[in-house]
């Protein structure tokens, strides 16, 4: 399949190191972790995620956000710049330095080894994918990159279909899975009322 060009602030690299693993090593670079998703909207399971990278050790973490160019869709309520916002938020609630946070962006989610390659090409040298989905981590893998299968962060609650669904049904719960800064966010760039116009078909 053709990959979409992705997009990025930093320099890029390619990492050749090829294994699977479910905890981070020491090493003479700088320890990155790649992290790939929608983050349709960037909440509490997300951040979590990012905590937990630092915990294994790892230096720095690579937010690549999937889904770019497709917003104000049910399925995918914000914008790429909105979703990086969230992000930058979320870890300033939770004391993240944002010199350890890169974001990274491309059009689509899907991924095959070619694309993973030329994801990884556009990208800072990574030491290692954090993912519970089988395709990508296969996909980066077969790329040369370690994959580290993550724990999940209470599921039931942090989920993006569940938190865009709440808010579309005016749930207020939907801002205790969130960060306080991202629910304001939300609510002050009119994202409530955007996702009740996009599921109510107006």
């Amino acid at each position: 399949m053709a990959c979409s060009r992705p997009s990025l602030s930093l320099a890029c690299g390619l990492n050749t190191n090829n294994s699977l693993s479910r905890g981070a090593k020491e090493g003479t670079l700088t320890d990155r972790a790649l992290i790939y998703g929608r983050f349709q909207p960037f909440h509490r399971g997300h951040v979590s995620l990012v905590k937990w990278a630092f915990e294994q050790g790892f230096d720095e973490v690579v937010l690549l956000i999937g889904m770019a160019s497709e917003n104000y869709t049910a399925r995918n309520p914000f914008t790429a710049g909105e979703r990086i916002e969230m992000a930058r938020l979320s870890a300033r609630d939770e004391g993240i330095p944002l010199e350890k946070i890169i974001t990274a962006t491309i059009e689509t989610l899907e991924v095959s080894i070619g694309c993973a390659y030329y994801v990884l090409s556009y990208i800072p040298k990574v030491k290692a994918i954090l993912t519970r989905n089988p395709v990508i981590g296969k996909a980066f893998s077969d790329a040369g990159i370690k994959v580290i299968i993550p724990p999940t962060f209470n599921r039931e609650e942090w989920r993006g279909e569940r938190i865009r669904a709440m808010i579309a049904e005016g749930d207020p719960r939907w801002k205790e899975a969130v960060t306080p800064s991202v629910a304001r966010f939300i609510e002050e760039i009119g994202g409530v009322e955007r996702i009740r116009r996009i599921t109510s078909g107006d």
